[in-house]
């Protein structure tokens, strides 16, 4: 009895293989089930956290809100006792300062991470590693006095310069400014929106970094490989492969960034000095935040100050949820690896 051979192609046959299914239900265990409940559980957890924070804002705000109404957006000055109050100046202030933050540490952060990941020999790139992760640790208040006593002094020049020869960039115009007088006051350059964001880059840099790190590692050894046996430099497998595949994590990190420049507290209070009105200029000398005017106005305010604050809180809350979900959105478009094949 003879037994037909099959001539079709190897792949041919395979394809008449069915695919693996999954276990069947009566396969999950207990343990599966617990742990799926639980997830689902700590997932909406943070869902209802969430607003349940949200509502306690708006209900503390409430009072203020509702004397202020739409001129809370758009009034500059704070003077809740007086009912005149809002938060124009602030939220600038703190956008502003947020962004300079991110300006700066983008680049630092995402060369730190190539470097890291992509160059260093493996003994530099564990001390690397540790020190970037270390300095992620160093309290805010620390790099706030840093910036005070040491930083604002010495990067005083930059601000100059920038007023000097890119006074035409309406952010870099600094009003007051004598740019053909080099013995002017230096004390209308400090204190400022610049400086201020320069020290808050310093600390979300690490968070940053450490984010896309970790992503540039997972990058797929074969295409790594792939890039090198068609002729690609090193930067030429960085970028066609490792930046393509880490997109959502440069992403990912920017944003976290983001968030955290936008909360920051004590660096901000320690280097501004507290200015109740539009300010577009970076290098002059005055800026204000929410978190900071919180901190600072929060021990002397009285129950209708509390109230205004709790709605400037609000306004920072929504803000930072706004921030949240647009790199949500942005990031699960452009998922790490999304254009790459293992």
């Amino acid at each position: 009895m003879t037994t037909a051979i099959d001539s079709r192609p190897a792949f041919e046959l395979e394809a008449d293989i069915p695919p693996p299914s999954g276990p069947p239900p009566a396969a999950i265990g207990l343990s599966d089930r617990i742990f799926k409940w639980f997830v689902r559980l700590a997932g909406l957890a943070v869902l209802v956290i969430t607003g349940l924070v949200g509502v306690f804002l708006f209900l503390k705000a409430f009072q203020a809100l509702s004397v202020a109404g739409f001129k809370f957006i758009t009034t500059e000055a704070w003077q809740p006792d007086s009912h005149n109050f809002g938060i124009a100046a602030v939220l600038l202030g703190t956008i502003l300062i947020a962004a300079v933050a991110v300006v700066v540490a983008t680049p630092l952060a995402l060369g730190t991470a190539l470097f890291i990941s992509e160059i260093a020999p493996p003994r530099l790139k564990r001390a690397l590693t540790s020190m970037v992760d270390l300095l992620a640790a160093v309290p805010s208040v620390v790099i706030g006095l840093w910036g005070l006593a040491f930083f604002q002094g010495h990067v005083v020049g930059v601000a100059r310069w920038l007023a000097t020869w890119m006074a035409w960039v309406p952010f870099f115009k600094v009003t007051g400014a004598d740019p053909t007088n080099p013995l002017a006051a230096r004390s209308i350059y400090t204190a400022s929106t610049f400086i201020a964001g320069i020290v808050v880059a310093l600390m979300v840099a690490p968070i940053q970094c450490a984010v896309m790190r970790e992503v540039f590692s997972q990058a797929p050894a074969g295409e790594r490989e792939g890039a090198y046996a068609l002729g690609a430099t090193r930067w030429g497998m960085i970028k066609s492969v490792v930046l393509p595949f880490g997109r959502g994590g440069i992403i990912g990190g920017t944003m976290l960034a983001l968030g955290r420049a936008l909360g920051e507290t004590i660096a901000v209070l320690l280097i501004v000095s507290p200015l109740f009105k539009i300010n577009f200029h970076l290098l002059q000398t005055g800026s204000i935040s929410v978190s900071s005017l919180i901190a600072v106005r929060y021990s002397d305010s009285s129950a209708f100050g509390l109230s205004a604050l709790f709605a400037a809180g609000l306004a920072l809350f929504i803000l930072t949820l706004i921030v949240n979900f647009t790199a949500s959105i942005v990031v699960n478009r452009s998922r790490s690896g999304a254009e790459s094949q293992d």
